[in-house]
């Protein structure tokens, strides 16, 4: 069989004189050799139809934040507090019995000039209304957090599927060479349940998985170690690349291999951006107070700066960022929205961390030109039932009805699709699922999410399974 030819590099690397003189010098490395033309060996496809926007910040509220305390203004559940539930004397939620209809502590106000009702609980975001396009009548088909966040952000319940960033990534590519198409921002109390499943890549190459970092802990072991010198390693990632190099030649359509090569090659160009857009430094004083981010509340400045973070990596071509607003490792309810026994007393430290720097994201992308060509989503775990808990001050989970909202390039707003029943218990006109939110952002992304495939195991997966229809009312 005929040797696969090397081309100059391997040439130059397989001569021992040229070999030994290259590596005492030190070669350009990998991704600074080429810094103007290096291209990503991936998938970097087309739309299939002219997009309504070209990136995507997907805020997930950790812990299943409930509609009812936040988006779903319900007054027969006001009216009817303290009494039982109808038809509910034998129902038994995931922690046990519930006791009686229990309306939200939070008063519900008419807010901007379509007049919608959102609770006092987020006044800052409950003035941006008349952005905002409200999807009332969500479902899921878990009432557990990890699975459920699964299902949200992967559209499997099941560990081991790609994250819809990671679809993104594959179907579209980037719009800037020197940062990954996909970043997910975790809450600087640290990451949700189901953790990097949230952004992982699944079955997809390695070089579609999620980038993971936020504004106060960077990007984890960017820099060179101290004890090597410049020359070294640039001579090491070049010898790495001959390497890889020959073995692509002898295995040409290796795509993990392209994948492994792009992924080295990424990390080395991030050593120069990263740093950049990770410093907030150019911010002005006004901006920072804008966002929140000079509060005196560590945690609320922090997701503050995370918040300032996702709109500095959209303008700079990252096509899908996931910013994460509650975590688990803090114990339930304490770090995160699942408030089960002290829902008032939680609630009302989770609501000041996210409403004005979500607000200030969503006003200050419109103000730079962003939100026009940004979709803007709001998601969480599931809903939360209208009952408090037998014992107890919180609501348990509830997959039968909760909101999702979006904002920005593609969707109607002001604007309000489906409804669940009278108390908010389970979605009654319109139901939407999962399948149907993902098939409706690839949409307005310009995919069609029956096209977005990937052949794994003997299967064509994609990202909606075999279900989803795109909310074509949802469209502007």
């Amino acid at each position: 069989m005929d040797t696969p030819p090397l081309s100059d590099l391997g040439r130059r690397l397989l001569d021992r004189r040229n070999f030994l003189a290259d590596g005492a010098m030190g070669l350009a490395g990998i991704a600074l050799a080429k810094l103007a033309k290096a291209e990503l060996p991936q998938r970097v496809g087309e739309p299939h139809f002219a997009p309504r926007a070209k990136r995507v910040i997907l805020l997930f509220a950790s812990g299943a934040c409930s509609h009812l305390d936040t988006w779903d203004w319900k007054p027969e559940l006001a009216k009817r507090h303290g009494q039982p539930m109808p038809g509910a004397d034998d129902l038994v939620t995931f922690q046990g019995e519930n006791g009686a209809l229990t309306r939200s502590p939070w008063r519900f106000r008419p807010r901007g000039r379509c007049g919608k009702r959102t609770s006092d609980l987020l006044p800052h975001l409950g003035g941006m209304v008349d952005r905002m396009c409200f999807v009332h009548s969500m479902t899921s088909r878990t009432n557990t957090h990890g699975p459920a966040e699964n299902f949200m952000s992967t559209g499997f319940t099941l560990d081991g599927f790609p994250s819809i960033g990671s679809w993104v990534s594959y179907a579209l590519g980037t719009d800037n060479q020197d940062l990954p198409a996909f970043v997910a921002i975790p809450d600087p109390r640290g990451v949700p349940q189901s953790s990097a499943n949230n952004w992982g890549c699944g079955f997809l190459p390695p070089v579609h998985q999620g980038t993971a970092f936020n504004a106060s802990q960077p990007l984890r072991n960017l820099a060179r170690p101290r004890q090597v010198t410049p020359g070294t390693d640039r001579a090491v990632r070049d010898y790495l690349r001959f390497m890889n190099e020959r073995h692509l030649a002898k295995n040409p359509g290796d795509g993990e291999m392209a994948a492994r090569i792009a992924s080295y090659e990424l990390a080395a160009r991030m050593q120069l951006s990263i740093p950049g857009v990770s410093d907030l430094s150019s911010e002005s004083p006004k901006t920072l107070e804008m966002y929140g981010a000079d509060s005196s509340d560590p945690v609320r400045a922090g997701f503050a700066r995370n918040c300032i973070l996702a709109r500095r990596l959209v303008e700079r071509g990252v096509r899908f960022v996931q910013l994460f607003n509650g975590a688990y490792a803090m114990g339930e309810g304490i770090g995160n929205w699942d408030g089960h026994k002290h829902l008032a007393k939680q609630y009302a430290i989770h609501g000041p961390i996210v409403d004005q720097p979500a607000a200030a994201l969503l006003r200050d992308l419109e103000r730079r030109g962003l939100l026009a060509d940004t979709l803007f989503v709001w998601t969480t775990d599931f809903g939360r039932m209208p009952t408090f808990q037998k014992g107890a001050s919180g609501r348990d989970h509830n997959p039968h009805g909760f909101t999702v909202w979006m904002a920005g390039a593609g969707v109607k707003a002001p604007f309000t699709f489906g409804a669940t029943d009278d108390f908010g218990y389970r979605s009654v006109d319109r139901p939407v699922t999962v399948y149907d939110l993902h098939a409706t952002i690839l949409h307005i992304l310009g995919l069609d999410h029956e096209g977005v495939t990937w052949m794994h195991n003997g299967i064509r997966r994609r990202l909606t399974d075999v279900h989803g229809h795109v909310i074509r009312e949802l469209l502007a």
